[in-house]
């Protein structure tokens, strides 16, 4: 049997808001979330966590995405937040606007990088906080090594104009804008999701690589019992507040 289908993106992104929805919870509260009045949902695609924004904070929360298609899809889930067509690197924005922006694995697929970073510099009041959850995929741990699909990841990321190592690179930056920058990692290690292969199959891979991954998800399906098998990706868990 070959790789799984990849996930229409929809779902990947419901199921990806899903894993994280521990990680983001924290981070909202601590930020004080429900005292935020002006709300960034950056990269918001179909609305995966607009709604537990407009649910927590205390104000309007603004949708942004560079998709027109995505902020309009029928299966989008926005629960009266504005949406707006953007890019994270020139925000359409006022300087000062915001006191909260949320950035789950979007930062991931912005480049330049610097640019995005200088751009939420700009936009959050002093005292607003950047909450960013961006992986870091130079550091993914697999095993039994027969497993490794680090370096299709790597291939197909960069290949798509992606930065996977955006986790490590990230507070760098935003230290160097004046933010104090605090950084944690996830705590748990939890068992491996089948459907991470299916997230790879809907990256452009070669012929070759294609092969790689259907054997290795074909010995992944072999593998039987609890740590048999290994595979976390690291993620950035920054909360980043403007001075």
């Amino acid at each position: 049997m070959g790789a799984s289908a990849a996930l229409p993106l929809p779902e990947q992104l419901a199921l990806q808001a899903q894993w994280l929805a521990p990680a983001r919870s924290r981070l909202l509260r601590e930020s004080g979330i429900a005292h935020r009045q002006r709300m960034l949902d950056l990269g918001a695609g179909y609305g995966a966590v607009t709604a537990e924004l407009m649910r927590r904070g205390d104000g309007k929360v603004v949708a942004l995405d560079r998709e027109f298609a995505a902020l309009t899809h029928p299966q989008s889930t926005f629960a009266g937040a504005w949406r707006v067509c953007g890019d994270a690197r020139e925000l359409p924005f006022a300087a000062r606007s915001f006191d909260l922006a949320l950035s789950q694995c979007t930062l991931l697929w912005t480049a330049p990088l610097d640019a995005a970073v200088a751009e939420l510099a700009r936009v959050l009041a002093p005292g607003g906080v950047l909450l960013a959850l961006e992986p870091d995929y130079g550091g993914l741990i697999e095993y039994p090594p027969a497993l490794a699909t680090r370096s299709l990841w790597l291939a197909a990321l960069s290949r798509v104009g992606a930065n996977p190592l955006v986790g490590r690179t990230l507070p760098g930056l935003l230290a160097a804008q004046g933010f104090n920058v605090r950084v944690r990692l996830f705590e748990v290690l939890p068992p491996p999701a089948p459907e991470r292969f299916a997230f790879l199959e809907g990256l452009p891979l070669t012929q070759e690589e294609r092969a790689t991954l259907s054997s290795i998800e074909h010995q992944a399906r072999a593998l039987k019992g609890p740590w048999s098998q290994i595979a976390h990706l690291p993620f950035f868990l920054i909360t980043a507040v403007k001075g």
